[in-house]
């Protein structure tokens, strides 16, 4: 049994499916398609850069969808390989977008559309300085959690990400965050703020949430093929109407990934495929659970190599 797994924001790379876009007509037009989608040349930033911009969080968003959207869609047209037998789909963070889309539940247009909007509202939701980001390595999530709780009085701090056994990351204001540290350093913790420009992933995102409410609720979703596993809840989601609610949710809550492979290999998942740009995922799945079998599909060799 396998599943197809979709990376979120920080895989990006100027020239990212550079070699898919000049090889295959599709690609083409899928950059295209999003070009005139997005009134400006998504294309062009991806296959030249500047890096700075791609790193902003409004375009960053739309162009990992485009990438992970187009090398899903050569390996089942060109090579004729149907990633929809698998047995789950899931994304991290936006990643659950790219997952939707190539599930068959959000049209292509409607996804990269939402995702620069996605972008804009998250990265505009709090003043540029005052909240971020920090990963925590090398600790459980049950120890990060017990030690925010002891501290709630004195700062306020959510788990944004719980990526694996020994890596979590949590979101708040800087002034909190610095506090936080403090205390993760004297107990010999490591950490790693992040090149983030906003704290994604916590209730300070309540603006892009609702923003987030009006947009979602614009599209029509459709039924797709495959069983999704939500960010918000590491369970399957089973509606049109519940997948709209947990995309709205996710703004503000916790990414609960390692929950969400343990759940797809307790549901007899032995092979993970990494669809999109780097193999962040990819790595992540391996320290959660090392037995299992990984592969990110970033190349042709890739896909000439891919065992379902």
């Amino acid at each position: 049994m396998f599943s197809v797994v979709f990376p979120g924001q920080g895989s990006q790379a100027v020239g990212m499916g550079k070699l898919f876009y000049e090889k295959y007509e599709l690609v083409k037009n899928y950059f295209k398609e999003a070009d005139d989608s997005l009134n400006f040349s998504l294309s062009k930033l991806i296959l030249e850069g500047p890096k700075s911009d791609l790193d902003l969080t409004l375009n960053t968003q739309p162009a990992i969808f485009l990438i992970s959207y187009s090398i899903f869609n050569v390996i089942k047209k060109e090579f004729n390989i149907d990633l929809n037998k698998a047995n789950f789909f899931a994304g991290h963070s936006l990643g659950e977008y790219s997952a939707l889309s190539c599930a068959g539940y959000i049209k292509f247009s409607d996804t990269i559309k939402i995702l620069k909007v996605r972008g804009e509202a998250m990265q505009n939701a709090v003043p540029k300085g005052i909240g971020g980001m920090v990963a925590i390595l090398g600790t459980s999530i049950k120890n990060i959690e017990n030690m925010l709780e002891d501290n709630k009085d004195d700062f306020n701090i959510q788990i944004a990400n719980d990526n694996s056994d020994s890596q979590i990351v949590v979101s708040g204001k800087l002034s909190d965050l610095d506090k936080f540290v403090e205390i993760l350093k004297a107990q010999g913790i490591k950490n790693i703020k992040l090149p983030v420009s906003a704290p994604f992933h916590s209730e300070l995102m309540g603006n892009a949430t609702k923003i987030m409410r009006d947009e979602i609720n614009k599209i029509d979703f459709i039924n797709g093929y495959n069983v999704l596993m939500s960010n918000v809840t590491a369970d399957k989601m089973k509606e049109t109407s519940e997948m709209k609610d947990l995309l709205i949710k996710q703004i503000e809550s916790r990414v609960r990934w390692r929950e969400s492979v343990i759940n797809m290999i307790n549901g007899g998942v032995n092979n993970f495929i990494e669809i999109g740009p780097g193999k962040v995922l990819s790595g992540l799945i391996k320290r959660i659970n090392k037995d299992v079998r990984v592969q990110s599909i970033n190349s042709e060799d890739d896909i000439k190599n891919l065992s379902i």
